[in-house]
């Protein structure tokens, strides 16, 4: 299945025309959820900022595919989100090409898994600076065009092991933890400017990651999953579609969970 047709799944939701005159800027956003969230926002109208990193003729493709089947303009920003300096050109490109950045989806995260006893400072330092310090290089700068708008939609992606932990993924998990608390704080001080900040807690979610797991790793995880299936990407996107949009304007400093009751708050 395509991320296309996974971005059209989930209750038959539709977005066509909730997001026209919105920009929306999605990190990690080359492939995966991340991709599957550019495509529903897209279809609902968005102009769209991606993000991420891969082969650049495989990126450029996509680019150009969403622009052509919504109508909508797309561009890239290849930019590393550990490096400060690199997030703030990604902003300046971003507000230049569009004039205001209105939703924004902290996406990107990557993982160094070891054990703690063995993990380096510098697996330590690489997650926490790319998983969580891009949550405030890109919201600090972008909170000034939503608070002058009196509108905006952030939307952080943790995950289920945020809640539940997991070894050998003391970093990674860290930093989940930590994107929960950074949205209930950051709720509180924006919600007067009718800006929402929510989290997306996803569970075991079908991508390039989860197929570079063996049969027998699957089957264990699946083995803990009530509803016995992996989640959708589009599953994902139509979550986070829902969150910024108008409908879900008094939600906010929530983190929701779609991990198929592998793990009930």
């Amino acid at each position: 299945m395509s991320i296309t047709e996974m971005a059209r799944m989930g209750g038959n939701m539709s977005t066509e025309g909730r997001f026209e005159g919105k920009t929306a800027l999605i990190t990690g956003s080359t492939s995966g959820i991340g991709l599957g969230i550019a495509e529903a926002l897209a279809a609902g109208g968005a102009r769209i900022v991606l993000n991420g990193l891969g082969d650049r003729q495989e990126i450029d493709r996509t680019r150009d595919r969403l622009a052509f089947e919504y109508s909508v303009p797309v561009v890239y920003s290849d930019a590393d989100l550990s490096m400060a300096s690199a997030v703030g050109e990604m902003v300046a490109f971003a507000e230049d090409t569009f004039g205001s950045v209105d939703i924004l989806v902290n996406n990107a995260g990557i993982a160094r898994d070891n054990l703690l006893m063995r993990m380096t400072e510098a697996d330590w330092d690489d997650v926490v600076n790319t998983n969580l310090s891009s949550l405030y290089r890109l919201c600090r700068p972008l909170l000034r065009g939503m608070t002058r708008a009196r509108w905006g939609r952030i939307v952080n992606i943790g995950s289920v092991v945020g809640r539940m932990g997991n070894a050998g993924q003391t970093n990674y998990v860290a930093t989940k933890a930590a994107a929960e608390g950074f949205t209930r704080a950051l709720a509180q001080e924006v919600g007067s400017r009718h800006i929402t900040v929510n989290a997306v807690a996803p569970g075991f979610i079908a991508t390039d990651m989860t197929e570079a797991l063996n049969d027998d790793q699957k089957q264990t995880m699946l083995s803990r999953i009530p509803l016995g299936r992996m989640g959708e990407a589009g599953e994902v996107a139509n979550l986070v579609a829902f969150l910024v949009s108008d409908a879900a304007a008094y939600i906010t400093g929530e983190t929701i969970h779609i991990n198929g009751g592998l793990y009930m708050a």
